[in-house]
């Protein structure tokens, strides 16, 4: 398996596992699979997307198929800054549980501790996602709060823990 930063030309397969994790994990992301089939031009929203500065998406790669990404997304806003997200989490399905995801997670995690502003990652999980709660706690991730009613998908609510990650201990005002 090899882990790696995605680029352009990484666009189109990283859009057709998108698709997947929203029609098979349709509760995990905010995004539907509905509103994704819409966008005007996906794949090339997409390569943008991989050339924006402070935004680090991972692939990791099978005999050069694409079977997980995560995204680390830093802050722009100034007094934000030393705050980065993991975005839109996913191991194809029969490559889960087999360390995809946490060599993903740890990936994203040394890109941030590599930029000198990231201080903290905060992440958001469905409370019923056990799996990959497990593997967040595992990594160092701490519950600091729950959305109740998060998301609601086909008329079912779904809960939301926040987790963060702390990476350097700041300045305390």
């Amino acid at each position: 398996m090899e882990i790696r930063l995605l680029d352009s030309a990484d666009a189109e397969s990283y859009w057709v596992l998108r698709l997947e994790a929203l029609m098979l994990n349709p509760e995990a992301f905010l995004t539907s699979y509905e509103d994704a089939i819409k966008r005007e031009n996906p794949i090339d929203q997409v390569a943008r997307n991989f050339s924006t500065e402070g935004n680090y998406t991972f692939g990791a790669f099978e005999n050069e198929e694409l079977i997980g990404v995560v995204t680390l997304l830093q802050e722009k806003l100034e007094k934000i800054q030393h705050r980065a997200n993991i975005f839109a989490m996913y191991v194809t399905e029969q490559k889960q549980g087999s360390g995809v995801g946490n060599a993903l997670l740890s990936e994203a995690i040394n890109k941030a501790r590599n930029i000198e502003a990231i201080e903290k990652v905060n992440l958001s999980v469905i409370v019923s996602n056990q799996k990959a709660k497990n593997l967040y706690a595992k990594l160092g991730f701490k519950v600091f709060g729950i959305e109740e009613r998060a998301i609601r998908v086909n008329g079912v609510y779904h809960d939301d823990e926040h987790m963060v990650l702390h990476l350097k201990q700041g300045k305390e005002e």
